[in-house]
């Protein structure tokens, strides 16, 4: 036994000598003329000043002419020779100092070069690296780089690796004109892995196919995202058989998508995103055996159904949102084992979910909304690795299963607008990683529960809106101290809240939606100035008295929602100055209010776009003029004066869309220079060649395009028993007015108006 024991730590020995044996040997000790290049090349660069010094060049920063450059230096590695052979400045914050002349183009030996993630501040791409002639891989994506791509690098014959692709939102990106695409890469016939994404090369669908089809027969990996390409596909494309990796998305390929991609029998991943595709798209290539990864979302004039998947199949991401895929989802969805991300949304898939559902124990991102769904959700044993499952806008109905209760690892639920029916299931609120949680719009009933253990609860978003949930609010809701977005409305729940409460408890709140229920809110705010600063406000049919006084404390408030309420008196001066000038929606309509108090602040509601006064008492002159409002309604009260009689007295409404005066106390007739600058308000009838200007003034919106609930939020109930119009409008409309007689409801000078105010 001592024997034996003996032998193996012997043979240990041994072996960690060899392994440090074989581990010194990767480099040798650095060169002189090596280091004295890297380190002239350290000195020549430049770093972007604006991030703190933690952030800056961790890589440089050990780069000292006391130590070894092959053995201490990051970012570089050597042959057993000293010479460098890579060299990698990822992510160093460089900002310049690279140009012909630099003391990289020196490093004759290097054979791997990645300068990625840097910040070059829009200078072009130097001369220079065709003198680095053993380069195999070249990495520069996303360094700030613009311009044309210089022909230094068509000369790097040796390279098997290219990567320039670049993602600069609002930059001049890189491009390919002179060299073209096809002068790029003639020369790069060892060249397996292309990556060009966001550089402009604008080509059509012939010149870029058979540049690369003739020049590269040994590309593995394709991707050329976001090139200004155009189609249609070349079926010169096929040649390149050894491609596993095509990414295309984001170009104007415009065209049918070929059985040619289905003759590629090694690919394994197909990215078409937002293509303008059209056509049927041929199902064998959803049958390829190697194929995990497809990406066809944003082709809405592309259609198809899912086949039948073959067992075994090795398919990890389906993403087929925004298309026109239809059809019922095939049983053997369940052979996709491996299956991770099913993403169908906004398609036209109908039937019911099929329970196979449950063998894809992968699965982490299911996407099912806005389709054509019914029955109920499957009572499975679902994949405990779903992150999120979106069935929103589809027909289901039936309870929630029970089954949820085992997804540990699900940070969002959006069920919302289904039929879904029952009551909640008060474990919903235990899952330890869920963070957004919709079940609006569904036929929820009874009373929600009391939660239990949810005070470590991570729920950021909790929509129960549009629901027939009664009874009080339960005082556990309140533990759920992470939230920022709360959404009650439209249930029957009961009982009087406290807004201490409710901003006591949950600090973080930025909206709050509690209307259209049976509440009675007590908005007495003693302790305001510890509320915290919330974006939306909703209290629509809450039995409010008064106006909220904690409102005046509030910078950052942009839509609030005070209507159908019980608050008499006047419109207090400080709600001009919520919100610091970023209130954006304001709606008052449907109380007592009676007139605005005094004096009244200077560039009041200066951003203010939506104002609702609907059905108060307000009377005399409005003084209420919000000058950015795209939407007013000042209908059901009693002004005598409302719109500027005269043009010149600075209410010009430039971006007035919508605006409704009826049933108010006018007198008097008002010129059509009073409207001459509503220009959000005209149309040029260029169909019916003519420069004819239309105006609505009322109320018009499509009813097709607003949902009732937009309707009601905007306007309250329109019934003033006038007909609808055969454009869906129920409003009132003023063309080619020359006068108006607001008095008599009429147009003047001219018989054509169809004027009703």
């Amino acid at each position: 036994m001592r024997f034996l024991q003996f032998s193996w730590l012997f043979l240990l020995f041994l072996l960690s000598i060899l392994y440090e044996g074989n581990n010194s040997s990767v480099h040798g000790q650095c060169m002189n003329d090596q280091r004295a290049l890297l380190l002239q090349l350290n000195q020549s660069l430049s770093f972007f000043s604006r991030f703190p010094s933690s952030l800056t060049s961790s890589k440089l920063s050990s780069w000292s002419s006391n130590t070894d450059c092959c053995s201490s230096w990051n970012g570089v590695i050597c042959d057993r020779a000293g010479h460098v052979l890579s060299l990698d400045l990822s992510n160093e914050f460089i900002s310049g100092g690279l140009d012909n002349s630099s003391s990289l183009f020196n490093l004759q030996y290097l054979e791997r070069l990645n300068l990625a993630f840097n910040l070059f501040r829009s200078t072009p791409i130097p001369s220079g690296f065709d003198q680095l002639a053993n380069l195999t891989y070249l990495n520069l994506s996303n360094s700030g780089f613009t311009g044309q791509i210089p022909i230094d690098i068509s000369r790097l014959t040796r390279l098997v690796t290219l990567d320039l692709s670049t993602f600069s939102p609002g930059k001049t990106p890189l491009m390919l004109n002179d060299p073209d695409l096809g002068t790029l890469i003639r020369n790069l016939t060892e060249l397996r892995e292309l990556w060009l994404d966001g550089v402009n090369i604008s080509a059509d669908g012939s010149k870029w196919c058979k540049a690369l089809s003739s020049s590269l027969p040994n590309l593995q990996v394709l991707s050329l995202s976001n090139c200004y390409l155009s189609g249609p596909f070349d079926s010169s494309l096929l040649q390149l058989q050894s491609l596993y990796e095509i990414r295309l998305d984001q170009n104007n390929i415009s065209a049918e998508v070929p059985e040619l991609f289905g003759d590629f029998s090694n690919l394994t991943s197909l990215h078409l995103s937002t293509c303008g595709l059209y056509g049927k798209f041929p199902e064998r290539i959803l049958q390829i055996q190697t194929l995990r990864n497809l990406y066809l979302s944003n082709n809405k004039r592309l259609y198809g159904s899912l086949p039948e998947f073959p067992k075994e199949g090795l398919l990890e991401t389906l993403v087929l949102s925004d298309t026109s895929f239809s059809g019922e989802l095939p049983n053997s969805i369940g052979n996709l084992r491996l299956l991770s991300r099913l993403e169908l949304e906004n398609c036209g898939f109908n039937g019911s979910i099929p329970a196979a559902i449950e063998k894809l124990n992968q699965l982490q991102y299911l996407d099912l909304s806005s389709n054509h769904f019914t029955g109920p959700i499957p009572s499975i044993r679902w994949s405990e690795s779903l992150i999120e499952i979106d069935l929103a806008h589809n027909r289901l109905i039936g309870p929630i299963p029970s089954h949820w209760i085992n997804l540990m690892k699900l940070i969002n639920l959006n069920l919302k607008n289904n039929s879904l029916n029952g009551t909640i299931p008060p474990t919903l609120f235990t899952l330890p990683s869920l963070q957004k949680l919709d079940l609006s719009q569904n036929q929820f009933t009874g009373q929600l529960g009391e939660l239990y253990n949810v005070s470590s609860s991570l729920l950021d978003t909790l929509d129960l809106s549009i629901n027939k949930l009664e009874g009080p609010i339960p005082t556990s809701l309140f533990q759920l101290t992470s939230l920022i977005i709360l959404t009650l409305s439209w249930n029957n729940f009961n009982g009087t809240i406290s807004l201490d409460m409710f901003f006591q408890q949950f600090r973080n709140l930025s909206s709050l939606d509690l209307s259209g229920n049976r509440l009675s809110i007590n908005a007495s705010g003693a302790n305001s100035a510890l509320f915290p600063q919330v974006g939306t406000l909703k209290l629509r049919s809450c039995n409010l008295k008064v106006f909220p006084f904690f409102l005046r404390n509030q910078s950052k408030l942009n839509h609030l929602d005070l209507s159908d309420n019980q608050m008499r008196g006047t419109i207090p001066n400080w709600i001009y100055r919520i919100g610091n000038g970023t209130l954006t929606h304001l709606n008052l309509s449907y109380n007592f209010l009676e007139d605005p108090e005094r004096p009244l602040p200077d560039n009041g509601f200066k951003w203010l776009g939506v104002l609702d006064l609907r059905s108060n008492m307000l009377q005399g002159k409005n003084s209420i003029l919000p000058p950015s409002a795209s939407f007013l309604d000042y209908s059901y009260n009693n002004f005598t004066s409302i719109l500027p009689r005269n043009p010149g007295t600075g209410h010009n409404f430039p971006m007035l869309q919508i605006v409704d005066i009826s049933s108010n106390s006018f007198t008097g007739t008002l010129s059509n220079e009073c409207f001459s600058s509503w220009k959000a308000m005209m149309i040029n009838d260029e169909e019916e060649q003519s420069n004819h200007k239309h105006m609505i003034l009322g109320f018009g919106v499509d009813a097709e395009e607003s949902t009732e609930e937009e309707l009601t939020e905007m306007t309250g109930d329109y019934d003033d028993g006038e007909e609808e119009d055969e454009e869906g409008f129920n409003g009132h409309y003023c063309v080619f007015c020359t006068k108006l007689d607001i008095s008599r409801k009429r147009a003047i000078h001219n018989p054509n108006c169809n004027c009703h105010i």
